[in-house]
């Protein structure tokens, strides 16, 4: 398949796997971009000798165009961003932050950068900016989507901009691609369907548990890990979203997360006066960690969180990358006859 994507990243599909903390590890992006698509690997909860490893363990797996994620409001992100620059990435995906800086270093080799973008707002200012491509999150999406549903932010973005778009936010299979080809996108990203591959690292009960659950089994709250997320749905998810965390425990979650990310505590001290609002991110980001972490890494649904999007309802088993890129452009003619079928009958 060509499009606009598959031109600008030198890929065969119009399928990405975008950036997940503790999801798109080398060995997962390298299975995507060998089935075809771009694989992001994600560097939020690495430091900068973890990030060059990983690079590196992606260019052993895979001889195919990749890319890395940076949020750039977390701690160690400009570092990491650094980093990839001095690697030489392919593709630099970046969101949260202005990305100046990275698209100039990145289009100095001849790298390619996609913003994250979840309004018109933001999407045009990156498109000033000099980005090649916009990664656009719909309501839909797990973690850190918009407010308004993919069927609408992605034709108003295509609408504003010239530069191609890739939807995120509910696309699970063929349909999700032939629909958000009609809706103006000339890609789409799969974060919860790869999510749930077998070359995931995500444990085994929490791939089950995606299966099993339906798409509304979510849970759309600002209250856990700072910004505006969605969850899977379990008894832990409603308890921790209920309300925003506290002043007191936030400083201490602070100090916990200066700590592991070894940001000096005299930061965090004269940041509680001077920036409070910074602050809490950093609190709220360490008391997510762990929990993100454990139902991820150790499939405790009990005590931990799953970034989950609403497409969970659409994933009905665990197969392979390759098995999964298959179903999306393999089927896409059988998607359009069904179409056509419909519209003639």
């Amino acid at each position: 398949m060509k499009t606009r994507i598959t031109e600008l990243l030198g890929i065969r599909y119009p399928v990405i796997l975008p950036g997940m903390s503790w999801i798109s590890t080398p060995e997962l992006v390298a299975a995507v971009c060998n089935a075809g698509g771009l694989g992001i690997l994600a560097l939020g909860p690495l430091n900068p000798e973890q990030t060059r490893a990983s690079i590196r363990r992606v260019r052993e797996l895979t001889d195919q165009p990749f890319g890395v994620n940076c949020a750039l409001i977390m701690p160690g992100a400009k570092e990491n961003a650094e980093v990839a620059l001095q690697e030489k990435v392919p593709v630099i995906n970046f969101s949260l932050g202005k990305g100046d800086w990275l698209i100039a270093g990145c289009h100095a080799y001849g790298g390619k950068a996609i913003a994250t973008v979840t309004t018109a707002k933001h999407a045009l200012a990156a498109q000033a900016q000099g980005v090649d491509a916009l990664l656009v999150t719909g309501h839909e999406a797990a973690a850190h989507g918009g407010e308004v549903t993919s069927l609408v932010l992605v034709p108003a973005i295509a609408d504003a901009v010239k530069i191609p778009v890739i939807g995120c936010g509910g696309f699970a299979d063929q349909r999700g691609l032939l629909a958000a080809l009609a809706l103006g996108a000339d890609a789409i990203a799969m974060g919860s369907r790869f999510a749930t591959c077998a070359e995931s690292p995500v444990h085994a009960r929490t791939k089950q548990a995606v299966v099993d659950k339906d798409q509304h089994d979510t849970i759309y709250s600002p209250h856990f890990d700072g910004l505006n997320a969605r969850y899977m749905k379990t008894p832990i998810a409603e308890k921790l979203t209920r309300k925003p965390m506290g002043i007191i425990p936030a400083a201490w979650h602070a100090m916990l997360a200066a700590r592991a990310l070894a940001v000096p505590i005299w930061k965090v001290l004269a940041g509680l006066l001077l920036d409070p609002t910074k602050i809490r991110m950093l609190a709220l980001f360490g008391a997510a960690a762990p929990r993100l972490q454990a139902a991820t890494q150790q499939g405790d649904l009990e005590q931990g969180m799953q970034f989950i999007g609403q497409s969970q309802g659409l994933i009905r088993d665990v197969v392979s990358a390759e098995e999964v890129m298959q179903r999306v452009v393999g089927e896409i003619e059988a998607g359009w006859n069904t179409i056509h079928a419909r519209i003639t009958a």
